[in-house]
């Protein structure tokens, strides 16, 4: 039977305009996602800007558009005789995306850089920039570098390697967090009854309540902050670089506390930030073991934590309390930010 060609036409019109409700429905819901960050993964941040209060912070500085209409930033790496290890970061941080420069900190006194061996293979896509120093000091890589001209600061030990794609992750993060520290290591202190402090490690479970663990330091030997940072350290009491350069440790740890009362001085509100944001890395490889030197890291002394537990207590002492806050906040490049709350209770 032969429909006449009036019905052939309204069946197909029945189906066409479904299918073009559908189209723009679906123009309409893409059209709402946020932007997609340049991680490859997941896009957490969008979640991260829409939810965080838009303010102006105090520690950003003026933003500055560069050719991809946005700043970069500078890696700091503080090295003592590792130049072996040191000339294979160097090959592999030339590969990080927005990474502007790279500023080394040269603790070798008197030794012969390796600035002409780096400048006789190029061309480099990363300018390297050598800062000899006069005295082997640990905090000598917290000074304001004139050179360091982005908001923007990686700082790194010479000993660590962090995978490209962690690294740029993590500055995603930063941008979200521009006034705190973000990176890769997690410590925290603990109080005891008496008042007397104590230098811990961070878990993601706590090993008494079986829950999630929390810190209150971001170690600055493989983490984000802004530059202004360094300056901040500079003006800090000189009892603190006094106690950093009597113990050759604990700069990081001094960092954390004036970032902490920094931030209690300009933040909103009643309750207090912390210094830090914890990112948890995919790839971060501790590469002492490959030094020809055989030299090793300050942290193999055996009096390394309990320095680090008596700068805690010293530098409560300086500056009246304790400025250190918690979080349990984690952010990882497969997934929503989360807790560190991953192993459920026994």
């Amino acid at each position: 039977m032969r429909f006449p060609r009036c019905f052939t036409g309204l069946r197909r019109a029945s189906l066409v305009w479904p299918i073009l409700l559908l189209l723009l429905v679906g123009a309409a819901l893409t059209a709402l996602l946020p932007p997609a960050e340049d991680h490859g993964g997941i896009d957490v941040l969008g979640v991260l800007s829409r939810t965080r209060p838009q303010r102006d912070s105090p520690a950003r500085g003026p933003r500055r558009d560069g050719a991809e209409g946005e700043q970069g930033f500078t890696i700091v790496i503080q090295t003592y005789n590792r130049t072996d290890i040191l000339l294979k970061l160097l090959n592999h941080y030339q590969a990080v995306p927005r990474l502007q420069r790279i500023v080394i900190v040269w603790n070798n006194v008197g030794a012969q850089t390796p600035l002409k061996l780096w400048k006789s293979l190029q061309p480099h896509p990363v300018p390297v920039i050598f800062k000899e120093q006069t005295s082997n000091l640990m905090r000598n890589r917290l000074q304001p570098f004139p050179e360091i001209d982005t908001d923007a600061v990686l700082m790194l030990d010479d000993d660590t390697l962090v995978s490209v794609p962690d690294i740029s992750f993590a500055f995603s993060v930063w941008k979200q967090f521009s006034d705190q520290i973000v990176g890769f290591v997690p410590r925290k202190h603990v109080s005891t009854p008496r008042g007397v402090y104590s230098y811990g490690s961070f878990e993601l479970q706590d090993p008494v309540t079986s829950g999630g663990d929390k810190y209150s330091m971001v170690l600055i030997g493989a983490a984000f902050f802004h530059r202004r940072y360094l300056q901040l350290f500079r003006d800090q009491p000189r009892a603190v670089h006094a106690l950093v350069d009597e113990t050759q440790n604990c700069d990081d740890i001094a960092v954390n506390f004036a970032v902490a009362l920094y931030l209690r001085e300009h933040s909103v509100g009643s309750v207090a930030k912390p210094s830090g944001v914890f990112v948890k890395p995919v790839d971060l490889r501790n590469l002492e073991k490959d030094a020809s030197s055989g030299y090793q890291g300050m942290w193999h002394r055996p009096e390394h934590l309990l320095q680090r537990s008596y700068c805690l207590n010293r530098l409560t002492q300086i500056y009246g309390f304790m400025p250190l806050c918690f979080s349990n906040l984690m952010v990882s490049q497969f997934g929503f930010p989360s807790y560190a709350n991953h192993k459920g209770r026994a």
